[in-house]
């Protein structure tokens, strides 16, 4: 890769870790005052478990983007981590921090999806292994 490219996607990877640490300097969004109404109080806990799920996405991509910049440091900045070939400047310019091309990611999601799968049935087994003993 050019070092013109490397410039402008270590730029744009500078601007999205200020974006996400400046987030990080708050946390008023987290905290959950106690109210005298039940109603209220619920909804006022699922609105702080939808901040901690958005503060925990962040986290990670902010981890993402970290490590890219030190992809850019140590030369192997825009080679997939998987399969050493290079990730298209399509998916770089869509997700400058993406470790992986396109077909390593899909493989690496469907992979995922499927530990999901796997342990909603566990949970189930479990839940009605438990329904029986009881």
């Amino acid at each position: 890769m050019k070092r013109a490219e490397l410039a402008k996607y270590k730029e744009l990877l500078e601007a999205r870790q200020q974006e996400l640490s400046q987030g990080f300097r708050t946390r008023s969004l987290i905290s959950l005052p106690k109210t005298p109404e039940p109603e209220e109080e619920a909804q006022m806990t699922a609105e702080q478990d939808l901040a901690v799920q958005n503060r925990n996405q962040a986290a990670e991509v902010l981890r993402q983007v970290w490590a890219a910049l030190d992809r850019i440091d140590d030369g192997s900045y825009g080679t997939c981590l998987s399969c050493d070939a290079e990730i298209q400047p399509q998916r770089l310019e869509a997700v400058p921090w993406a470790p992986y091309c396109i077909q390593c990611q899909a493989i690496l999601d469907g992979q995922q999806a499927q530990g999901v799968a796997r342990h909603r049935e566990n949970v189930e087994v479990q839940r009605s292994l438990r329904k029986r003993a009881a």
